[in-house]
């Protein structure tokens, strides 16, 4: 960022949302991390398709960037049409592409960074960092009206990164090995010293003053260089969630992103709390808990001290949207949420029901290939 007006906040049309998916790419002979994102996003930009595909820190991933949408049914119709595109085109250079958060069974040391001035600068930073860096999150994007919105906004969802967390977890394997997590890919995250959540400033006054501070301090440049689960991103006038895990297919996708569209309308809208330094004291806790339990986690409620555990604060929570679901035209989706939570089917669960049948890491990365490409994987 650069110029007196960097840290401008630009409004942008409440509650719209915006994904990106971060995903693997894989060889179709064992399904290890292939090193082919420049193939793969060189044929990509011959190809008419919606979004964008962007390079990741390691040639072994891509982003893929949706469109801005206000509603859930146009935001997974985007998704799969770009899923398609991607899909097909993987399959043209005989690769395979895979959701999930974290590769079953790759080496980080056999990572290449992608070449750009940012990625080479992350590797001289933080060195096996950047490699270990080859895991994979969605991202969504919520739209805010102005910088004292996305403050609070950003306080008031972090009492529900533990949901986002095991909604979305998928990531039970690293390096071949059982991490017996539920979402091992935050461990990567929170090795970076600028990762955790935001400090407790109340306004976009104080934010800004705040991040002036930091790079007079020569500790940042922009808020890219913030690894916040939650934070502000005042170019785009939106809030970004950045704690999920990428999920198998783009249909859950879509579904965690309708989920926290609503749960930010009944959270801007109803005010139901004020902000409490409190949802900090236990931050730290209940992440872990989610990380490593999932929807079998013990959730403390920082507003009532009271311990419940996390899948039924879940479906307590989706119960209390459900009406702001039902406006923003995502109540069947958000439905569909709740009979997964309630049944406790998780990714990361089919993760490990399909090693438990298979045998094999191998076969788990290739069917989880085939899940994500779906009907758009041409046959060979």
């Amino acid at each position: 960022m650069g110029g007196g007006d960097e840290m401008e906040f630009r409004p942008s049309r409440q509650l719209t949302m915006g994904v990106e998916l971060e995903l693997q790419i894989l060889n179709s002979r064992d399904f290890n991390l292939a090193r082919d994102a420049a193939d793969l996003i060189g044929l990509l930009g011959k190809s008419e398709h919606p979004g964008e595909v962007k390079p990741e820190i390691t040639e072994s991933m891509i982003e893929l960037n949706s469109s801005i949408h206000a509603a859930h049914e146009p935001l997974e119709t985007e998704l799969v049409r770009i899923r398609d595109a991607i899909a097909q085109a993987a399959d043209r250079l005989n690769l395979r592409i895979a959701g999930g958060g974290s590769h079953p069974f790759h080496q980080w040391s056999d990572r290449r960074i992608y070449p750009t001035e940012r990625f080479q600068h992350i590797l001289d930073l933080y060195g096996y960092l950047a490699k270990q860096f080859t895991i994979f999150g969605q991202h969504v994007h919520l739209g805010c009206p102005g910088g004292d919105e996305a403050v609070y906004l950003t306080h008031m969802l972090a009492r529900y990164v533990p949901h986002f967390i095991a909604l979305s977890a998928s990531s039970p394997y690293q390096q071949g090995e059982d991490t017996s997590y539920q979402s091992s890919r935050l461990n990567t995250v929170s090795a970076f010293p600028l990762s955790g959540h935001m400090p407790f400033v109340r306004s976009w006054k104080e934010f800004v003053d705040y991040f002036g501070r930091m790079r007079g301090c020569g500790i940042v440049e922009s808020m890219k260089d913030f690894y916040w689960d939650v934070r502000p991103k005042p170019e785009y006038g939106t809030v970004e969630i950045r704690v999920f895990d990428t999920p198998l297919t783009v249909e859950r996708a879509a579904a965690l992103a309708a989920y926290a569209q609503a749960l930010a309308r009944h959270l801007l809208a109803d005010r139901p709390r004020a902000p409490s330094r409190e949802v900090y004291l236990l931050y730290n806790y209940n992440r872990f808990q989610a990380c490593r339990y999932g929807l079998d986690a013990t959730f403390i409620d920082a507003y009532t001290q009271q311990h419940e555990p996390l899948q039924q604060d879940i479906l307590d929570t989706l119960k209390l949207i459900a009406s702001h679901a039902a406006e923003l035209g995502a109540a069947a989706a958000l439905e569909r949420l709740a009979a997964d939570v309630a049944a406790r089917r998780t990714d990361a669960a089919w993760l490990r029901e399909t090693c438990r049948q298979r045998g094999s890491l191998n076969d788990v990365a290739r069917m989880q290939a085939e899940l994500w490409m779906g009907n758009a994987l041409v046959a060979g």
